[in-house]
């Protein structure tokens, strides 16, 4: 699974990485939880794109939004089921009722720097196992993209909230010693695809599913500050021997 993040790099960073339609401020993120607002970013359809002049901007373009972490479907009765849905599975995905529309019709990227796993260790008890948290990053630092879903909930007195799921398949070679999943995450050649609104048809994105190579990337165990949300700082990354 995908329980924490990382979002700690520059708008400038962000921006020519997403080819975003204008760069954004953002706040460096150490520790992102469930339930809490993070960036993601969205294909802006034509009809919806404008020139900073006011003129309208052919194709599709790419903007920034704050969305809730915890997918809340459309036809949800309360928002509480989105604390269940940080994740989604993407096997089978087409046919679960929470993500068949949005995996079609609703996809997302979710900039991240990195991410936490969980590591069973020696101690503890079954009930009650001792774990050790790992961020896994790029060796370069760079920001990269996880795949996300969102959609978009109205509460009854009519406010709209809108939120996203991170979705999650098995694990690399590098994730293997610590975890049975990991999240899926899209390769820079593969943000057209993924974002593009006309392709609805599920099976072009199967082959994104597959576990990212963990070449490019590093794991290592950090303070067990990370396990608190209330921590939200450079150490919760700093390197534990």
């Amino acid at each position: 699974m995908c329980g924490r993040y990382t979002l700690a790099t520059f708008e400038d960073q962000l921006a020519e990485e997403f080819e975003l339609l204008k760069a954004e401020v953002i706040d460096q993120r150490y520790n992102i939880a469930p339930t809490q607002a993070a960036p993601v970013v969205r294909a802006l359809a034509v009809d919806d794109a404008f020139a900073g002049d006011g003129d309208r901007v052919g194709g599709n373009r790419r903007q920034l939004d704050l969305l809730r972490w915890g997918l809340v479907p459309s036809w949800a009765k309360d928002i509480s089921i989105g604390n269940r849905m940080i994740n989604a599975r993407c096997e089978g995905i087409e046919s679960k009722p929470s993500f068949r529309t949005p995996i079609r019709r609703k996809r997302c990227l979710v900039p991240c720097t990195g991410y936490y796993e969980w590591k069973k260790v020696e101690g503890g008890t079954p009930s009650k196992p001792k774990k050790q948290p790992y961020y896994i990053r790029r060796r370069d630092e760079r920001v990269f993209a996880l795949a996300g879903l969102w959609d978009r909930w109205g509460d009854p007195n009519g406010d709209v909230v809108e939120t996203y799921s991170i979705l999650t398949t098995g694990p690399n070679d590098l994730m293997k010693p610590l975890h049975h999943r990991m999240p899926v995450i899209v390769g820079a050649d593969d943000y057209d695809l993924w974002l593009d609104p006309k392709v609805q048809d599920i099976e072009p994105l199967r082959r994104l599913f597959e576990p990212f190579p963990g070449d490019a990337f590093v794991a290592f165990p950090v303070s067990k500050q990370v396990n608190s949300p209330s921590n939200d700082s450079p150490e919760c990354i700093a390197p534990q021997s």
